[in-house]
């Protein structure tokens, strides 16, 4: 797995912009249509402002989510709040470009289904690209420790039990695993133990069941502290 170190947060939050930049004119280029999904947090808030300054296609661009927290819309623990303001309100995306997760659904699995078939309609084989982070306790996405959701290998998309006060919706192992490009953004010094057993492929955390072969890690100096 590679990875590239920048010096603060601020620098990582570009370089993963211009990563994904990169990608969509490349996808555009062999297939033409760009398909991603992103994370939540605040460093990933500042690559997606950052992204909105660059030169993307995005009237060949479809936005994903990887996850959301059941949440009502406008919450600001919702993550489409976040894209909306740190993207969407900057950038020309059609809204039917833009793929919320239904987490306001009557039924949160049956939402999740529904989410898992448009993007397999849309995004057909494979995502161009998964963004992820790295939660201190080893998730990403919404896979977290000891939830069955990560057992699920026949869906798309899916629910998850309670975590940090909400239920939530996220994309699954096998989606993230067709993936054509992986980006992980870490960032903080709280992330170092778990950076490395990623690194290490270790898969006793959910992060380090996600397939690395096709997998980027955008660093700051102090989450990479311990990386040779």
């Amino acid at each position: 797995m590679r990875i590239e170190v920048l010096a603060d947060a601020d620098a990582a939050a570009q370089r993963a912009a211009e990563f994904i930049h990169a990608a969509a004119l490349e996808a555009v280029a062999a297939r033409g249509v760009f398909a991603f999904a992103v994370s939540g947090g605040r460093t990933p808030w500042r690559m997606l402002a950052a992204l909105a300054m660059l030169a993307m296609p995005w009237n060949r661009t479809h936005l994903f989510q990887v996850d959301e927290r059941a949440a009502p819309q406008g919450d600001p623990e919702r993550n489409m709040t976040h894209i909306a303001e740190s993207l969407l309100a900057r950038v020309m995306l059609a809204p039917d470009h833009v793929h919320a997760m239904p987490v306001n659904a009557p039924d949160l699995a049956s939402g999740a289904a529904q989410y898992g078939s448009d993007l397999e309609t849309i995004a057909g084989a494979a995502l161009d690209l998964v963004h992820l982070g790295l939660g201190p306790d080893g998730h990403t996405a919404s896979l977290v420790p000891g939830d069955p959701i990560l057992a699920v290998t026949g869906a798309s998309a899916g629910s998850t039990q309670e975590y940090q006060g909400h239920r939530r919706m996220t994309l699954t192992y096998p989606v993230l695993d067709r993936a054509r490009n992986v980006l992980w953004l870490v960032t903080g010094a709280e992330k170092v133990p778990m950076l490395m057993r990623l690194m290490a492929g270790d898969r006793s955390i959910p992060a380090g069941r996600v397939n690395s072969e096709h997998a980027v890690i955008v660093a700051d100096a102090a989450a990479a502290a311990h990386v040779r």
